[in-house]
């Protein structure tokens, strides 16, 4: 059975729901560590499996977590309500969880880099729209951020806040929107207008989530960024790539350019400075570029 439950101590004929959470705790990249706590609650309620990640971002400072919420399918017992006797949640093995490909985001790519990718399956137009659809349940300030189905039988889907200053939703929005969502699916399921066996993803952008250019730039310009742009100088007209973490200075939106400034970080300062803060001429400098010559920007979080 696809992404249900392999059974191997009892014989399990209906819904259960088994909670998972993760304390991620903040490393210099992103998460690592991780000390899972399960807890089997009554198989009698009906509802589908659901796991909760919720992580701190570095230097956050606690402001706003991510949390990622995942729900698979189990249409295959909802018809039996025969009552179900068991000891420990070792009854229950939950198959691998089919992850995102680990690959650099870029943008509109469905994940970090945000943007809808649909892959051609044949339900995936539907389950985007039930997607906006149970999202005017939540006001004008939670986005989607981005969209993405797999061939596979998986949604996963990432929440902007647009009146959170990182972006992130927060916990309780994040799972309000993934059981709303996964009803609806449920009901779409059972018509047969889309597979009955989807698997569910719904998370908050990361720190790894990619910036719009020029729309996000503006509204992340109190954070430094990592950005990695091409540059052409007289000497060498071939175009080179370049990343350097910055403060956005200014946009001119008629021309399509930003400047940018450095920020006062430890990648910018001169190894041999020892450690002592960006000087007069290095504050002072700026560094003016077209939209279309910015590769890929991200926020610094180790600021």
């Amino acid at each position: 059975m696809k992404k249900l439950l392999t059974l191997l101590k009892n014989t399990i004929t209906q819904k259960s729901l088994i909670q998972q959470f993760s304390l991620n705790y903040p490393t210099k990249s992103l998460f690592s560590s991780s000390f899972p706590l399960k807890t089997l609650l009554n198989p009698s309620q009906i509802s589908p499996i659901c796991t909760l990640h919720t992580s701190f971002p570095p230097n956050f400072s606690g402001v706003s977590s991510f949390a990622k919420f995942r729900s698979f399918s189990t249409s295959e017992f909802s018809n039996d309500t025969t009552e179900v006797d068991y000891e420990t949640d070792r009854d229950l093995v939950i198959e691998e969880w089919e992850e995102e490909d680990d690959t650099e985001p870029e943008i509109g790519d469905g994940g970090a880099g945000g943007g809808i990718v649909l892959q051609n399956v044949p339900w995936g137009e539907k389950v985007l729209s039930i997607a906006r659809d149970v999202l005017l349940q939540f006001g004008d300030d939670v986005k989607l951020y981005s969209f993405k189905t797999t061939p596979g039988g998986y949604i996963y889907i990432r929440l902007d806040k647009l009146t959170n200053e990182y972006g992130c939703p927060g916990i309780e929005e994040v799972e309000n929107y993934s059981r709303e969502y996964k009803k609806r699916l449920d009901e779409e399921g059972s018509k047969g207008q889309i597979p009955d066996d989807l698997a569910l993803e719904v998370s908050s952008p990361g720190a790894e989530r990619l910036l719009m250019v020029p729309d996000d730039l503006h509204r992340f310009k109190d954070f430094p960024m990592v950005v990695s742009y091409f540059e052409e100088t007289d000497t060498q007209p071939k175009t080179q790539e370049k990343t350097r973490v910055f403060f956005l200075d200014s946009i001119e939106t008629e021309t399509e350019h930003c400047v940018w400034k450095l920020a006062d970080v430890r990648e910018n300062r001169d190894p041999a400075s020892k450690g002592r803060p960006l000087n007069r001429k290095q504050r002072d400098w700026r560094l003016k570029l077209p939209y279309k010559m910015l590769k890929k920007v991200s926020l610094y979080l180790e600021f």
